[in-house]
């Protein structure tokens, strides 16, 4: 046997070692969330103190600073004790009760998207729908904090569809919730009398944030998609496969007020699609229809009489909605001067 001729793998080796990476990864994984966790009940503890002690003894802003620096010279090494930080674990306390941490999302998010959490959104109930979807989705900081300022929770489910007579439950309301009406595409830099191949070109140069705003699952299969049905060609204006839905989505644009006749033409692609396209074991392929504006009630009698499941949705170039959230973070001083006074108002949620 020489170096060049290592000895042959026993049978099943490479299966196995596969297996085991797998299990480190899984632990690993169970590593960090355990620590995560207890990072956030540490906080949490830490927080509800500050309450208690301001209650009983009227501490202020001056024993936060102290505690603050006592903290950083006992744990150099953690970077989380500074003066902010502990006017957030007091809100954090506020916001949650110990039985909250333990068990609702908001104990496996990171302390980045606590404070986003916290800071931005005053209704509970909102905070929890975006805490479980932010763990669900994998979302980062960035992200989640990019969903609360599009209002998010306002538009999820919104579109029109005819799933709930195309699809079988509960495959129609998964597929429901998974579209959104209106779509912003703020972030193309085009105004409002853009043409269809305009923002069809300019979401293809923008795809990380078109599938961003489309939603986790959406994965991008090509534009222009060709389809050819007895000598004659038809173009798909964007094709996506969805990963959870397990199907095609077929999205086709129209610079113009939706129609009945979008519908049809829309019904058709998707029969070409599941005919030519889908995999024996994908789902019916799903179609969205964006138009720049729509009468409902003319959408919802149009797709009452569409074989194929379609959802009918507006978007947005220009931003229409409200930006009813703050922009930043409070900052320090307004933290402790509310925490001096003993009033620590959270920003107001839309």
């Amino acid at each position: 046997m020489t170096a060049s001729n290592p000895p042959a793998l026993p049978v099943g080796y490479t299966d196995w070692l596969a297996e085991i990476k797998a299990r480190v990864q899984a632990a690993r994984q169970r590593a960090v969330l355990a620590a995560n966790a207890e990072l956030m009940r540490l906080y949490w503890q830490i927080g509800r103190d500050i309450l208690n002690r301001q209650a009983s003894q009227g501490w202020g802003s001056k024993v936060i600073d102290r505690l603050a620096s006592d903290l950083r010279e006992a744990f150099p090494e953690m970077k989380g004790f500074s003066r902010a930080n502990l006017m957030y674990m007091r809100a954090f306390a506020e916001a949650w009760s110990e039985a909250e941490i333990v068990q609702q999302a908001v104990g496996q998010l990171p302390w980045g998207q606590n404070v986003l959490l916290i800071t931005r959104l005053k209704d509970r109930e909102l905070r929890l729908r975006y805490a479980e979807q932010a763990c669900r989705d994998g979302w980062s900081r960035t992200t989640l904090e990019v969903q609360i300022r599009n209002r998010l929770h306002e538009r999820q489910g919104q579109a029109i569809t005819n799933f709930e007579s195309r699809l079988p439950a509960p495959h129609s309301e998964l597929a429901h919730e998974t579209l959104k009406d209106p779509y912003l595409f703020d972030f193309l830099g085009l105004g409002d009398e853009a043409h269809e191949r305009e923002i069809e070109n300019a979401l293809v140069r923008h795809i990380t944030r078109f599938l961003l705003e489309l939603g986790t699952g959406f994965a991008f299969v090509g534009k222009q998609q060709r389809l050819e049905v007895a000598g004659d060609e038809f173009f798909i204006d964007l094709l996506f496969y969805h990963t959870r839905l397990k199907c095609y989505v077929v999205v086709e644009l129209k610079a113009t007020a939706f129609k009945p006749e979008h519908a049809g033409q829309l019904n058709f692609y998707l029969s070409a699609v599941d005919a030519q396209i889908k995999a024996p074991d994908d789902k019916p392929t799903i179609g969205l229809l964006l138009c720049k504006s729509q009468n409902r009630l003319v959408a919802e009698y149009a797709l009452s009489g569409i074989e194929k499941p379609i959802g009918v949705a507006e978007y947005q170039l220009v931003r229409a909605l409200p930006e009813p959230l703050v922009t930043s973070l409070p900052t320090v001083e307004q933290l402790e001067s509310e925490l001096a006074d003993g009033n620590f108002d959270l920003p107001d949620a839309p």
